[in-house]
């Protein structure tokens, strides 16, 4: 279970740096509250997590969750560019997450 909750709490940081965009520093309500809403829950579930993973693993699968989605979203809905060396960056973050839930 406390991966899943891991899983959910690295969605919920997508959300929350996404988030920030729409935000316009904090002028847009709806935004605004949505992206802070994201962030407790996020935080919440990660502090789940902790209760049974292990705080290094479970705070680097959560940034490279977090990292990874941002990345992407960036890409598909902000118009950042998809470089072959960016995607293949994003790859070995992948990696790293895979490894880091392999031997955890």
């Amino acid at each position: 279970m406390a991966w899943l909750y891991l899983f959910i709490a690295g969605l919920f940081e997508v959300g929350w740096a996404i988030g920030l965009k729409y935000t316009q520093g904090f002028t847009r309500l709806v935004p605004t509250v949505l992206t802070l809403a994201s962030m407790a829950v996020s935080l919440g579930l990660l502090g789940l997590a902790l209760k049974s993973l292990p705080v290094g693993t479970a705070y680097a699968v959560w940034t490279g969750i977090g990292t990874v989605g941002t990345a992407i979203l960036g890409i598909v809905l902000l118009g950042e560019p998809a470089t072959a060396l960016r995607l293949a960056c994003i790859g070995l973050i992948v990696a790293g997450i895979v490894g880091l839930k392999l031997v955890a």
